[in-house]
């Protein structure tokens, strides 16, 4: 019979083999009574010479049957009502796996879009960045000219660097703005068209500030100028100097750098112009570039690039000793060059505590499945003994396992997508060009139906060794009063597995979170507590730096006016850890003369202070005095250092003052004081020299205000907005608390302990869930035993422990295994949060009295009902 035939005539066929086997029944029976049976006899003997009617009505219709789609399809049904009789079992277990999956997800999504996808641009694939120095990334535009020049494995290289802080001027509204400065051909090279109007090319540069040309990004475009496609040709002012929009990138290209969205596109020709004094020719000025990318040539490795780029370092090096210094070159994927390290090791920590959630996921509802396929040792005995085969039972379990597993992976692919789009708009910072590019595509969607498959499968296979040895009769002899066995079995092993990932996630999160608290009482080497900062860019308006200092001098002075200021002073640049930018500067005995870095004595960091900043910044001066306003032009030159640089040059602090040092571009400076270590770059580096010059013998136009008071912040910033305004009304201010600006480096940390932190909350629900079942479990196999203790007379302390023991010994056990996985990875823990130990004796209490309450929660109800039983009830039900 055709199978297509037979899917359109299916009942008809059914009732046809009912009737059929109805009648050879019956014709037997008549036969035997012809033969001097009774009638009731020969029906008996009729049917017992047939056989099992259902089995050979199951083996009649795999004839008709398409035999995998039916029988999944059968399977699918049975398994539905099965579940639906479960609703509770059903509702955990969906929800335990809409977690696990939705976290895993999570992190992959973020993973894909940092580290996994390419950049947005054409031959993605091909496009590697290059990196010159001691792992910066910054270097000089002469030394990158030389590269494009030199090179035998790029079709073509280009170049940018990041300009925060400039001020545009459409005519109407001054704000500050962010944008790439970028070489000539940085289009061209990325093999990008622009959404509107042109860009600019290698042909409109012919020489330093001869391209006064800016191309907006399309996000840019749509927020500041509404989608008008008249601004192309438009006139804006940058810092004061005017620039022509000559077009719109694609929307789809947010630079080169994965974190950071710029506003716009400027010539790097330009870049003095905006800033001056950056020295863009300037071959010892290793900050004019930030990275350097192109595509490999068909047939180049990365290995023969490397070496390619290195060789002309190396030459560079040797040519220019004075200028240029760790000159090995590094390639990567261009769009996470800078930030591979870190990222990649932040991402695969995260991956892999969300594995442990998902591994945690699978052991817990392993062993629910166990435990319910316990439960239904009757049920699977008499379809034994009905002829079903094992194979059938198992195929029944794992639809059941799988059905479980595509619903919560239905259900956390689509939370983790929702939760993936918020971050993608997020920013954590605010006025920092941070762009997270964290979209979700197919790849997510395959990699939780990935997820939900292995899950389902994980945990469906534990019952399987408990069917495959089932015994039908000694099943349906031990009936109800089948009791639990005292040796280890599976449910235990994955419970005890469960329990140890979870302790490892409570303690991953403890340690985090007493990192983090940490990290905001640590030594900074300064006290940002009660100051207000004011970031100021006297360029924005025009000035020089022959003009910017009366004018920074006058700002500190009308800061010192306002009511209950205590003490205001300026740091150029960048304060110490904000944006983690500062300068190293090479210092060298007095009388050194071939000043070459391999001569020098230290390379500290450098700051640019004024007299006052030290006491506003609250950073204690271990030895000699501060600056002074005489210490100008015209004055020797001074210089303050931390307590590192003394002890590792001059032997102690009191040995430093009076001594005197030799600067890189040859002024000596005498060392009038000695300040105290403090963090400079980063909250988990090791510790660092560091340099402080007065801004009068230094002067530059990037600067904090940096203003000490106890007032109400908001006031306190009303109050220097309007000093500002009454010495020029035109000057962008950026004011802040010094803690906002702390925020920018306390980020990774912040977000690593969230991740953490939802990662542990996950892991104690878990382990609350694991232990529940395995306790109810236990209480309820264990109900007439109890009972009949109970009619015995035992106390309820005896009754407990009889209840749960099994489970409360599970749970110290794999706390404790998990307690000591954790002080393993105490490094790793570091690695990703300041200050951070398992060794920290709170971590190590909080650990205990966390899994204590977990294990006291998820006991609370299985230990009443083991004390409401009613012993008279239970002794009668059998």
């Amino acid at each position: 019979m055709s199978w297509i035939s037979s899917i359109f005539d299916r009942r008809r066929l059914f009732n046809d083999l009912n009737e059929e086997m109805r009648l050879h029944i019956e014709e037997r029976a008549e036969q035997l009574m012809r033969e001097g049976m009774s009638a009731n006899e020969a029906e008996r003997q009729a049917r017992v010479a047939f056989g099992n009617p259902t089995l050979m009505e199951e083996r009649s219709r795999m004839v008709w049957q398409w035999p995998t789609i039916e029988s999944i399809v059968a399977d699918v049904r049975l398994s539905l009502r099965q579940l639906r009789k479960s609703p509770g079992f059903t509702l955990a277990a969906i929800v335990t796996l809409t977690l696990a999956i939705g976290a895993n997800a999570v992190v992959f999504g973020i993973m894909d879009g940092l580290i996994l996808r390419p950049l947005n641009v054409p031959e993605a694939d091909r496009l590697y960045g290059t990196q010159y120095g001691d792992g910066s990334g910054f270097q000089s535009y002469p030394n990158y000219r030389d590269l494009r020049a030199r090179n035998h494995s790029f079709d073509d290289v280009a170049a940018f660097n990041f300009n925060l802080g400039i001020g545009m001027d459409t005519g109407n509204d001054p704000s500050v703005t962010n944008a790439f400065a970028v070489t000539g051909n940085y289009f061209d090279v990325l093999r990008v068209h622009p959404m509107l109007g042109r860009f600019f090319h290698a042909s409109d540069e012919h020489g330093p500030g001869s391209a006064p040309y800016i191309v907006l990004t399309y996000a840019f475009w749509h927020t500041r100028f509404n989608d008008d496609r008249s601004v192309v040709g438009r006139v804006v002012r940058l810092n004061h100097h005017p620039f022509t929009i000559v077009g719109v990138a694609p929307k789809g290209l947010q630079g080169t750098i994965l974190f950071v969205a710029p506003d716009f596109f400027l010539p790097i020709v330009n870049q003095d112009q905006v800033f001056p004094g950056n020295s863009l020719n300037a071959r010892e000025n290793t900050h004019a570039v930030f990275e350097v990318f192109g595509h490999l040539k068909p047939g180049v490795s990365v290995a023969q690039a490397n070496a390619d780029v290195n060789a002309i370092g190396a030459d560079l090096e040797k040519t220019y000793p004075k200028e240029v210094s760790h000159a090995s070159v590094s390639l990567a994927r261009e769009g996470l060059t800078a930030f591979a390290g870190p990222a990649k090791a932040f991402v695969a920590g995260l991956m892999l505590l969300a594995a442990l959630i998902l591994l945690a996921a699978c052991a817990n509802l392993g062993s629910l499945f166990a435990a319910r396929a316990a439960d239904r040792g009757r049920e699977v005995a008499l379809r034994l003994a009905l002829g079903s085969s094992r194979t059938r039972i198992l195929r029944q379990l794992f639809t059941e396992a799988m059905l479980i597993s595509l619903a919560g992976g239905a259900l956390g692919v689509g939370a983790s997508v929702a939760l993936l789009k918020k971050i993608s708009v997020w920013q954590p910072i605010s006025g920092a060009p941070l762009h997270i590019p964290v979209i979700p595509d197919a790849k997510l969607y395959w990699y939780a139906l990935a997820l939900a498959l292995v899950s389902g499968f994980l945990f469906g296979i534990v019952p399987v060794r408990q069917v495959l040895r089932a015994n039908p009769y000694e099943i349906v002899k031990a009936g109800s009063s089948a009791r639990m066995g005292r040796r280890v079995t599976v449910r235990d092993v994955l419970l005890v597995l469960q329990i140890a990932i979870c302790a490892v996630l409570v303690t991953s999160s403890m340690v985090a979170v007493r990192g983090l608290m940490n990290s905001m009482h640590s030594s900074f080497g300064f006290e940002p507590h009660n100051v207000m900062t004011a970031g100021v860019n006297l360029a924005m308006d025009g000035y020089n730096v022959d003009t910017a200092l009366p004018m920074q001098r006058r700002m500190i002075d009308a800061m010192r006016t306002i009511p209950g200021v205590e003490s205001a002073g300026l740091v150029n640049g960048y304060p110490p850890l904000v944006y983690t930018a500062s300068n190293r500067d090479y210092v060298y005995k007095q009388g050194t003369s071939n000043l070459i870095p391999a001569n020098a004595l230290i390379s500290p960091y450098r700051y640019e202070v004024s007299p006052g900043y030290f006491d506003a910044a609250g950073t204690i001066l271990l030895a000699g005095r501060s600056f002074a306003w005489q210490d100008d032009a015209h004055a020797p030159g001074v210089a303050i250092i931390n307590r590192h640089f003394a002890d590792k040059i001059f032997g102690s602090v009191t040995g430093a003052i009076g001594r005197n040092l030799k600067l890189q571009d040859g002024t000596m400076v005498q060392v009038v004081g000695v300040a105290e270590d403090g963090k400079y770059v980063s909250l988990t580096e090791d510790q660092e020299p560091a340099m402080f010059i007065p801004f009068m013998q230094s002067p530059g136009l990037a600067a904090y205000l940096v203003v000490r008071s106890h007032r109400d912040p908001q006031q306190l910033a009303e109050a220097m907005r309007s000093k500002m305004r009454e010495l020029d009304a035109a000057l962008p201010v950026g004011l802040e608390t010094y803690s906002q600006l702390l925020d920018t480096v306390l980020f990774p940390a912040r977000v690593a302990t969230m991740a953490l932190g939802v990662l542990g909350f996950m892991g104690a629900l878990l382990a609350v869930t694991g232990i529940f079942g395995m306790a109810a479990y236990s209480v309820s196999k264990r109900l007439r035993e109890l009972g009949i203790r109970m009619a015995l007379g035992a106390k309820k302390k005896e009754v407990l422990q009889a209840a749960l023991a099994r489970p409360l010994r599970l749970l110290v056990i794999g706390s404790a295994s998990g307690l000591i996985l954790g002080l393993l990875a105490t490094k790793v823990l570091a690695y990703i949060v300041y200050q951070a130990t398992p060794r920290d004796p709170f971590v190590l209490v909080g650990v205990v009295l966390a899994m204590l309450l977990l294990g006291l929660l998820a006991t609370w109800i299985p230990a009443q009902r083991a004390l409401s039983v009613n012993p008279l009830t239970l002794l009668r039900e059998d």
